[in-house]
């Protein structure tokens, strides 16, 4: 790949993967179309002067909501008008069983930037901040939806950077500002609302059904892009995701001092940002499967300010009370099972995470050809398990296999101490495999070498000790000796600790640090020796030459 091509084109091995044969969506027939009635501007923003007044903050939400109540099946499809139109405005808008949005190439649907729009009843104010994050729906919402899902070539675009219009903060703060309010205000969580949200009314028997994400193009959300939550069959397919876009920022991130969000020291109330990095729009998870089974993440790009992926299992009550077998007895319900993601590349973001809530448990997830480039900003993470006591629970049977990372600080993070919360939910981590994982030094990056962290610390708190088991690293390889993170924090162990590893047989590059971490008597911590001399001498690392493309974007500002 050239440098200047930004087709994110796959090598012939990944477009012909007989595991995806036969996987990809297909768009359904039109059941009604819809013209635009708005034009872009230069940067590829709306006006303000177009819902400066909040009496005009989502004037297609009506039609478009009649057009999706209108078809029993198909696809409601969002065109260019006939004058060259080509965006749409709207407020929240719900899908049903079996209805589809179809948003057409060159087509953009906004979201209105009014967070009285989205505010949901007796909760907590859109876009402010407060103790819980309860108050704004999401700009699209599918529940208890069977065979729904946004598709086609077009972008929504959540105006993450765009100044609200309602509210305690009106005129004055962007989205993304009311978020940076978490990182200089005790205990605030940001009410902002999300992009996509597929739920079910009744968490302990989930409804949501085969619901699809192809092609579209999400971006600028004010938070998460994409969250399907106790949903039975999830495929993201082809599918980019950038926050913020290069309307937002400037070329590079490298926005002047004084333009971006405020995020340490005293908090901002009156200054709307100007120009935004990733790591200054919290809270912008770009895929987010909680709850749910049967998920399917293939050929996707991905940059944004927080987790690239995050598997989550949390608090359903669908896993309190476990199943009652026969002759086994109780056995866990697990939420999250069945997820593979195939042929993924990452930018920037906190990387592809499992956590950190997992007390619903989580099994069966099956990670391949993977690519993380973090470009050396100081938040991002490459593969990381993550949790804690407050929210943790069982994550077994996970397999990573192809993995290319480079210009990431956490470049490989299994840890049962992701914060110092306590509580009952206790971490329980074992069979996890990680095979031809290449961590690639990168010239001029500040991420190469002893700068470059590995974490895997198990649990042994609260009289429980629950070890990582099984923890197999084979063919697992820096370019350079990283270090192994060792840092307590009040009462949380140093890593390695509570840990059983097995390197094998394959070569693992770090072995020689595991080693001296057990002779140095790291509590708890074992390492079997499964490699085989004469293969490790022969076999070359994963090869990453090809790995790393740009962002398949003019947007990006990269």
């Amino acid at each position: 790949m050239t440098p200047a091509d930004r087709s994110g084109s796959w090598p012939a091995a990944a477009l012909n993967d007989p595991e995806l044969v036969g996987k990809e969506p297909v768009i359904p027939t039109v059941c009604q179309t819809l013209p635009a009635e708005l034009t872009q501007n230069a940067k590829g923003l709306l006006d303000d002067a177009i819902d400066a007044d909040p009496d005009n903050s989502q004037p297609d939400a009506s039609r478009i909501q009649a057009a999706i109540n209108a078809c029993s099946s198909g696809a409601v499809k969002l065109i260019a008008g006939s004058n060259g139109e080509n965006a749409f405005l709207s407020g929240p808008l719900t899908l049903k069983s079996g209805v589809t949005l179809w948003v057409d190439q060159g087509v953009t649907l906004f979201a209105s930037r009014s967070p009285a729009d989205y505010q949901i009843a007796d909760k907590n104010n859109c876009g402010e901040t407060a103790s819980s994050d309860n108050g704004c729906n999401a700009l699209i919402t599918a529940t208890d939806a069977v065979n729904s899902g946004v598709v086609g070539e077009g972008i929504i675009d959540g105006r993450g950077g765009a100044v609200i219009t309602t509210g305690k903060y009106a005129n004055t703060l962007t989205w993304w500002d009311v978020g940076a309010l978490t990182k200089t205000v005790s205990g605030a969580n940001q009410n902002n609302p999300r992009l996509i949200q597929v739920t079910n009314k009744n968490s302990a028997k989930p409804t949501s059904k085969n619901f699809t994400l192809y092609k579209i193009t999400l971006q600028n959300a004010p938070k998460f892009h994409f969250v399907p939550s106790g949903v039975n069959g999830v495929t993201v397919w082809g599918v980019k995701v950038l926050t913020p876009s290069l309307a937002y920022t400037v070329p590079g991130y490298d926005c002047p001092e004084g333009t971006t969000p405020t995020t340490s020291g005293s908090p901002n109330y009156t200054r709307a940002s100007t120009c935004f990095t990733p790591d200054t729009t919290k809270n912008t998870d770009a895929i987010d499967p909680g709850q749910s089974q049967n998920v399917l993440i293939a050929y996707n790009h991905i940059s944004t300010g927080d987790d690239g992926v995050a598997i989550k299992s949390h608090n359903s009550s669908a896993c309190v009370a476990p199943i009652a077998d026969k002759y086994l007895g109780l056995l866990p319900i697990y939420t999250v099972s069945n997820v593979k993601i195939l042929h993924n590349r990452l930018y920037f973001t906190h990387g592809m995470s499992i956590g950190s809530e997992t007390d619903c448990a989580i099994k069966d997830v099956e990670i391949r050809d993977l690519t993380i480039d973090g470009h050396d900003a100081a938040f991002a993470v490459g593969v990381r398990i993550k949790t804690d006591m407050s929210v943790g629970g069982e994550v077994k049977n996970v397999s990573y296999d192809g993995v290319c990372i480079r210009r990431a600080q956490e470049a490989l993070t299994i840890d049962t101490y992701y914060s110092s919360k306590t509580g009952q939910a206790y971490p329980d981590i074992h069979d996890i495999t990680i095979k031809n994982y290449h961590y690639v030094d990168t010239a001029n990056s500040i991420y190469n070498g002893d700068n470059v962290r590995v974490t895997l610390r198990g649990f042994s708190s609260d009289g429980q000790d629950l070890p990582l088991k099984n923890i197999v690293l084979n063919n697992t390889v820096f370019d350079s000796a990283p270090q192994l993170a060792n840092k307590a924090l009040g009462k949380i162990p140093a890593s390695p600790s509570y840990a059983q590893i097995t390197m094998g047989p394959g070569p693992v590059s770090f072995a020689s640090l595991l080693l001296a971490a057990v002779e140095n008597g790291a509590p708890e911590f074992e390492v079997l020796d499964n490699r085989d001399a004469p293969a490790e001498s022969a076999e070359a690392p994963y090869d990453c030459s090809q790995a790393f493309a740009l962002f398949p974007s003019a947007a990006s500002a990269l």
